[in-house]
């Protein structure tokens, strides 16, 4: 099939990869010329795993990129929107840019297209894309307007496209959906899964992914709705790590036994700084602004932000708590990044502890596998940026773990102990044990777990020295 795939963005480049490795034709179209050239050139803008073997695998055999919407309209049956929808300071959506496409598709059209809502948008967005293009002269009858939301993780977002947990269509019309169904149809048969060259499949896929079939309105609510619940279940288990504290509970041994309920589940069940990213803050204040506006006051989304942002608030009084005074004090970041496995940094817990450190008058050292070079324009202040965790560790005060990648789970615990000038490790990721970290001589302080005794440590420390 022909597609046209809008924005080249997270999800809309992910969307255009994964859609050329389904067999389609796929031409990606973006108004920025640098981006553009970038991807014509075959550079990879984003880090995401797979994204750069697909990119490889099929550039400029089945996908193509251009900076002319007007040409993607005419080549393409069926175009899917993917661009920004940022959130403005009332929390709602700004969908200006999708407006602004709808009214160029319009303009193109030159036979049926079907014009698909990829961006996380609000309810009622399908009937306003609709009505901007009837009133741009789109034809009534050559067009439909369908909802199909993303599921998409960063860091896992090719597998999280080709081994969906479920696929959702939302079209108004049998004919639109007949489309749509055909697109997904080497998932929902089978038939890519047998391919020798298939992405490899992640643990607990369903195969093949269910494919549900609703209205646009549905569709709408289902991505919204489904992004303020995995939110709410975040704020929730950070909510009743701050009770753990309180009572020398272990929030990872609660979450546990909280989530072999299998009406519960245990996703999205780790205690740590917060959410961040490009979706849940936007999609939880969105969602929130579309319920007011339909007459409900959504008062529980108000607490799971409130929660967000106290958590943040929280793992700064942590690092206070162990060092006393923070003026001078030099602190050693690792994780910039929202979550590991990108260098997605909008809305990132470890930027805003960062900002927070730095009015405090600290000096920070920090590293990230990825998303240095994003994170620099974000952070206002003196900061330096180390090449690997030992370096930025090296003289520090304190070490801060505020992202949860795989290589800050199995740093050289003796080496870390040796290098800092006070041997804290103030960890708002969970990914150490306390026992672990007191082997070695570390003062450890977790999220909703008992944190080291400093006197304690020291005895043991004494002990080990002595033998």
């Amino acid at each position: 099939m022909q597609i046209a795939v809008v924005g080249s963005g997270y999800v809309g480049l992910v969307a255009a990869a994964c859609f050329a490795e389904l067999g389609h034709n796929v031409l990606c179209v973006d108004n920025d010329p640098q981006k553009l050239a970038a991807l014509q050139r075959g550079e990879v803008p984003i880090h995401e795993k797979f994204l750069p073997e697909l990119l490889a695998r099929h550039r400029d055999i089945n996908l193509t990129f251009s900076g002319s919407l007007s040409k993607a309209v005419k080549e393409s049956s069926v175009i899917f929107i993917a661009v920004g929808t940022p959130a403005s300071e009332s929390g709602e959506a700004d969908l200006s840019y999708v407006e602004a496409v709808a009214r160029e598709i319009a303009e193109s059209l030159d036979g049926y297209k079907v014009i698909v809502e990829k961006s996380t948008v609000p309810v009622y967005t399908s009937e306003w894309v609709r009505k901007v293009m009837l009133l741009t002269g789109g034809p009534e009858c050559e067009f439909d307007v369908v909802s199909n939301p993303e599921f998409l993780r960063e860091g896992t977002a090719v597998t999280d496209f080709l081994y969906p947990d479920r696929i959702v269509i939302g079209a108004d019309t049998e004919r639109a959906a007949k489309i749509l169904k055909e697109i997904y149809q080497p998932l929902t048969s089978g038939r890519y899964y047998q391919s020798k060259e298939a992405v490899s499949e992640p643990d607990g896929a369903k195969i093949p992914p269910p494919l549900l079939l609703t209205s646009a309105k549905s569709a709408e609510l289902i991505k919204h709705a489904s992004n303020a619940f995995l939110a709410m279940k975040i704020s929730f288990i950070n909510a009743v790590a701050s009770v753990c504290e309180a009572v020398d509970a272990d929030i990872e041994e609660v979450a546990k036994g909280i989530g072999s309920d299998t009406r519960i589940g245990s996703r999205f069940l780790q205690a740590g700084v917060g959410y961040g990213g490009s979706c849940f803050p936007k999609d939880v204040a969105a969602f929130r602004s579309v319920a007011r506006e339909c007459g409900y006051d959504f008062t529980l989304l108000n607490e799971v932000m409130r929660i967000n942002e106290d958590q943040r608030q929280r793992f700064l009084r942590k690092v206070r708590t162990a060092l006393w005074t923070l003026k001078g004090k030099r602190l050693a970041i690792l994780g910039l990044a929202f979550k590991g496995g990108t260098d997605d940094v909008r809305e990132s817990p470890a930027i805003s502890i960062i900002q927070s450190l730095l009015t405090e008058k600290c000096s920070i050292v920090a590293y990230d596998p990825a998303a240095t070079e994003r994170a620099k324009p974000l952070i206002n202040g003196a900061i330096t940026y180390a090449e690997n965790p030992y370096d930025a560790v090296d003289g520090a005060d304190a070490l801060l773990i505020l992202t949860d990648w795989d290589e800050f789970a199995g740093l050289d615990l003796e080496r870390i102990r040796k290098l800092l000038r006070y041997p804290i490790v103030v960890d708002g990721r969970n990914l150490y044990r306390r026992k672990e970290m007191e082997r070695h001589g570390l003062m450890y302080i977790s999220v909703g777990r008992p944190a080291s005794k400093l006197e304690e440590l020291a005895s043991k420390t004494q002990q080990q020295l002595s033998s």
